[in-house]
């Protein structure tokens, strides 16, 4: 069994087209000693558009843009990296590699190709779940960094290379080999075939997902309780609280127990409770809170206190 590891670098992504203008590989055998390793440039036939999912920050490639001109265009290399990926003798292995089998998917569908047809391991998912962290992703120069593992960023067979020595790295820890490390992580292999890709997965992200989902449910129902207990609710034309409308930051909402309470205390006094930012002139929030609610009614400039503040605002002294 040999292991592919590959990496691709995009001129520019968009969603009916990924202009590819290198496809870096690393071939190695089971014990990770390197049989190949080469990058693969490719004429992207349009533009450089090297900018962020913000549009503004852009990666720097390290390469001669101008190079890639002479390269030729990606029909006249697919044999060969369809070939490269397909061997039945090899598995296929990537960092956050959905997104590159997709940049595949997308140019084969421009250049009226047909649909590649592989399986894929990806090492960012193999960190992930040795960590037990699917919270946020890790890059691929984070992992590196972590591991020792030196390379050029964005360069495509540098990139190969490091994703290589990082699965390497992960075997020597655990003491196992590639098949091993995959049993052990619970991974199942993503697929791709007739232009339809399947993403990875592993145990550790589908009960993180299963998790995530509960706690959104649970969230959901504190919600429903919270606005209904609103719902109920009738101003007073009296009190010290009379024309002051709050609002609370979704921590505090969220804890029904203290937020129903808060709220009953706001309406006994006279003030009353609005479920947008936008319709309050008080702003509850914990000390420090940055979250996007806060940062918005700060923006609107609503008056914004702590919940120290805000009880001694509702206290009968």
């Amino acid at each position: 069994m040999k292991l592919v590891f590959f990496d691709i670098e995009c001129a520019g992504v968009h969603k009916t087209y990924a202009k590819i203008c290198a496809f870096g590989y690393v071939v190695c055998d089971e014990k990770f000693n390197i049989i190949e390793k080469r990058d693969i440039l490719i004429n992207p036939k349009g533009r450089f558009e090297l900018t962020d999912r913000k549009g503004d920050k852009g990666i720097v490639l390290p390469y001669d843009y101008a190079e890639f001109k002479n390269h030729p265009k990606f029909n006249a290399v697919y044999p060969e990296i369809k070939a490269l990926l397909e061997d039945k003798d090899s598995i296929a292995v990537g960092h956050a590699v959905l997104n590159d089998v997709k940049y595949l998917n997308l140019e084969t569908r421009r250049y009226k190709l047909p649909s590649f047809k592989f399986s894929f391991a990806d090492s960012q998912m193999f960190f992930m779940a040795a960590k037990n962290d699917f919270s946020r992703q890790f890059g691929l120069e984070h992992i590196a960094e972590d591991l020792g593992v030196e390379f050029t960023p964005h360069r495509a067979a540098d990139d190969a290379y490091a994703t290589m020595k990082i699965v390497e790295a992960m075997c020597k820890k655990y003491g196992c080999d590639f098949v091993a490390l995959t049993a052990m992580l619970g991974f199942t292999a993503g697929k791709i075939a007739n232009y339809v890709v399947t993403p990875p997965q592993c145990t550790g992200l589908k009960r993180y997902k299963q998790d995530k989902n509960k706690q959104k449910e649970e969230r959901s129902k504190k919600r429903v309780k919270f606005n209904n207990n609103i719902t109920k609710k009738r101003v007073k034309k009296q009190g010290k609280l009379f024309g002051k409308k709050f609002n609370f930051s979704r921590r505090i909402e969220d804890d029904i127990a203290v937020s129903i309470a808060f709220v009953d205390k706001i309406y006994d006094l006279g003030g009353s409770y609005k479920q947008r930012v936008e319709e309050c002139n008080i702003y509850v929030a914990d000390e420090g809170d940055g979250t996007d609610r806060t940062k918005k009614a700060g923006a609107a400039g609503k008056r914004i206190i702590t919940v120290e503040q805000f009880k001694e605002l509702i206290s009968d002294d």
